[in-house]
């Protein structure tokens, strides 16, 4: 059995004195893919903010690897093993796709970019962004601006740039989301390849419920601030609870 990489304690945060998280607890195998599901409203982009540090939770506990990381800044989350890629991009539209990947890996390695940025440094730092374009399919328009690719490209290269920061871990916040069918399914397909190849942990976000049953290990389940269910696809499409407050009928 895996180890666990994530674990979260008890987790609770409210806002204006509305509870949106309640004494959740759950914990992420390695290796795991798995989705987050639940109504409009539930908690879900709430509890992606909480783990990634934009959120500071009321009481709980998030242990990365056995470290709690609760009070860290995002940044330092990023660079203790935790990446993400947002529902709405999180791209420099007026930089090419490149450069987006450029300025990732050097704010990744805490560096900087100048007129006097040694070759040497440049290099390195390509050799790093070029394979992780060519891993989303998105080499060729290397040169493009990042704001005119169409939106699924742009997702993509989120996905990408989340990617270069090298994670143990990455969430995906409604990685289809704004986009065609066609393109979904390509989106989701390309996810479930990334995962399958490059064997880090993920979790996403997700409301088409076909993604969510095909590709995932284990589903959670909220419900307005509980932790509704868990398991396997299987279990959660026969989970009565489940049915009854957010699927509407068996799976």
């Amino acid at each position: 059995m895996a180890e666990d990489i994530l674990r979260v304690e008890d987790l609770t945060k409210s806002f204006d004195g509305n509870t949106i998280m309640n004494n959740i607890n759950f914990s992420v195998p390695r290796g795991e893919l798995s989705a987050i599901i639940g109504p409009n409203g539930a908690g879900k982009t709430t509890l992606f903010n909480l783990i990634t540090g934009y959120h500071l939770p009321d009481k709980g506990r998030i242990l990365l690897e056995g470290r709690d990381i609760v009070g860290k800044h995002p940044y330092d989350i990023v660079r203790l093993g935790i990446a993400r890629a947002f529902q709405r991009t999180n791209i420099f539209p007026r930089l090419s796709v490149l450069e987006n990947m450029v300025a990732t890996v050097i704010s990744n390695r805490r560096g900087s970019l100048n007129m006097v940025t040694p070759v040497q440094k440049l290099k390195a730092v390509h050799e790093r962004a070029y394979p992780v374009l060519e891993s989303v399919q998105l080499a060729e328009a290397a040169e493009r601006q990042s704001g005119t690719l169409p939106h699924g490209d742009q997702k993509r290269l989120d996905i990408a740039m989340a990617l270069a920061l090298e994670p143990k871990i990455l969430m995906l916040d409604e990685p289809t989301a704004g986009i065609s069918p066609e393109e979904r399914w390509q989106t989701i397909d390309l996810v479930h390849e990334l995962w399958q190849r490059l064997g880090i942990t993920m979790i996403f976000i997700e409301h088409d419920m076909d993604i969510v049953f095909k590709i995932s290990q284990k589903i959670r389940v909220l419900c307005y601030g509980s932790l509704l269910a868990e398991g396997t696809p299987a279990e959660i499409s026969k989970n009565q609870k489940v049915i009854e407050a957010y699927l509407g009928e068996e799976v």
